[in-house]
C-alpha cells in the first residue's frame, strides 16, 4: 500500500483543493438537505464545438482482445507496487457471459502488458458497464483482500469511499443533502430493473429489499441541468441512477430510469416504477439545442456518471487516506462546455 501515490488528505466529506472555496464539512454534508440553492454557473457557451459529439466513446463490440488491452493500458492513471488504477471507458463491462469481451476477460493479457509476469491482476473496485471512471486492480491477493475489507468496513460505518461526477437533466430542489430509499431488483418483461419500495417490512428486507443511502452536492447549474457530486454509502445495482430519478432529476444519458420522470405543464412527477418500461431518454428542444444534438444523436447519449475519485487507506493506521483521481471523458467535458457548467 505504501507504493500508492498520495494525492491529498481526504475523509468523509468533500475535499478542498488549492484555489477552491471551502466545501461543507463531513458532518454538515451528511445531514438532511436543508439549504435552498443559489444560482451558480453560467449558461453561456463560447467557441466552436467538435462535430463528433461522442468522440472517443468505446465500442467494445468493434474491438479485438489486443485492441482492448491497448486501450486499457493507455487508460492506466497510476501504477505503484501491486496496485493499478484505470480510467475505465464508458460502455466497457467488467464481467459478462463466457466468450464476451470484458475487463475481466483480458486481465491476463493486461497483466503481461504491464510487466507483471505471473502476478495476474484482479478487480478490487469497479463500477458498472455504463459508468466511466476509476477501476482499482491489484496483483497481490493480500493487498486486494485488505482493500476489500476496508471498503466493506467503510460501508458499514456509513463512510463514503468514492465520489462520482454526474450531469442531471433537471436541478435538485436543494443544493446538498442525502437520498434514502429502499430498493429491490425486479424482473420485469425480461429485464432486471431497480424498483423503489415504500415502507419495507422485515419480510421485504429478508427477501432482498435493501435500504440505500447516497449523499449529493450541486456544484454548478445552467440550462436546466446541474453538475452534481454523488457519494454512495451503500452499494446496490444502479443505485445512483435510481436515486436521482427519485429526485426528479435523472442522469443525462440514462436510458433506463429517466422514463419514470414525466412532465405536465412544466411540473415533474414520478410514474409508477413497476409499470414504466425503459426507453431512450427524451430531451426537450432547448436542451438539444444547447448540446448541439439531434434527437437521434441524443438517443445514443452516454450515461454522464463518472467515478472521479477513490479514497484508500494509508500504508499505516495513522497515515492520512490516499486519494486517486480520474479525469472526465471527452464527451462529459463537451457537455459541461455546452451547458456552461464549470467543474472545480
Amino acid at each position: 500500500m505504501g507504493g500508492c501515490r498520495v494525492l491529498g488528505q481526504v475523509w468523509g466529506g468533500w475535499r478542498r483543493g488549492p484555489g477552491v472555496r471551502a466545501a461543507p464539512t463531513a458532518s454538515s454534508f451528511g445531514t438532511e438537505a436543508r439549504h435552498q440553492q443559489q444560482r451558480r454557473g453560467s449558461s453561456k457557451r463560447s467557441g466552436p464545438l467538435d462535430d463528433r459529439p461522442f468522440s472517443g466513446l468505446l465500442r467494445p463490440e468493434n474491438l479485438s482482445r489486443e485492441e482492448l488491452v491497448d486501450v486499457l493500458r493507455a487508460a492506466v492513471v497510476d501504477q505503484k507496487g501491486p496496485l493499478v488504477t484505470l480510467n475505465k471507458p464508458q460502455g466497457l463491462p467488467v464481467t459478462g457471459k463466457p466468450g464476451e469481451l470484458t475487463l475481466l476477460s483480458v486481465l491476463p493479457e493486461l497483466s503481461q502488458s504491464l510487466g507483471l509476469g505471473e502476478r495476474e491482476l484482479q478487480v478490487v473496485r469497479a463500477s458498472g458497464k455504463e459508468t466511466s471512471g476509476l477501476v482499482l486492480l491489484s496483483s497481490c491477493p493480500q493487498t486486494a483482500s485488505r482493500l476489500q475489507k476496508f471498503f466493506t468496513h467503510s460501508q458499514r460505518a456509513r463512510r463514503p469511499t468514492g465520489t462520482y461526477c454526474a450531469v442531471t437533466d433537471g436541478i435538485p430542489a436543494t443544493s446538498e443533502g442525502k437520498i434514502q430509499a429502499a430498493l429491490k431488483l425486479e424482473h420485469i418483461d425480461g429485464v432486471n430493473l431497480v424498483v423503489p419500495v415504500k415502507s419495507p417490512s422485515r419480510k421485504d428486507i429478508l427477501e432482498g429489499v435493501k435500504r440505500t443511502l447516497s449523499y449529493f452536492r450541486v456544484v454548478a447549474m445552467g440550462s436546466g441541468c446541474a453538475l452534481v457530486q454523488l457519494q454512495p454509502v451503500t452499494a446496490f445495482p444502479s443505485q445512483l441512477q435510481a436515486h436521482m430519478a427519485l429526485q426528479l432529476c435523472p442522469l443525462l444519458g440514462d436510458h433506463t430510469y429517466s422514463a419514470r420522470v414525466a412532465t405536465v405543464l412544466g411540473q415533474r412527477f414520478l410514474l409508477p416504477a413497476e409499470s414504466t418500461r425503459p426507453q431512450r431518454q427524451v430531451l426537450d428542444e432547448a436542451l438539444l439545442s444547447r448540446l448541439h444534438l439531434t434527437p437521434s444523436q441524443a438517443a445514443q447519449l452516454p450515461l454522464h456518471l463518472h467515478l472521479h475519485c477513490l479514497y484508500l487507506p494509508g500504508a499505516r493506521p495513522r497515515d492520512p487516506p490516499i486519494k486517486l483521481l480520474a479525469p472526465l471523458p471527452s464527451y462529459f467535458s463537451r457537455t459541461l462546455h455546452c451547458l456552461g457548467l464549470h467543474y472545480q
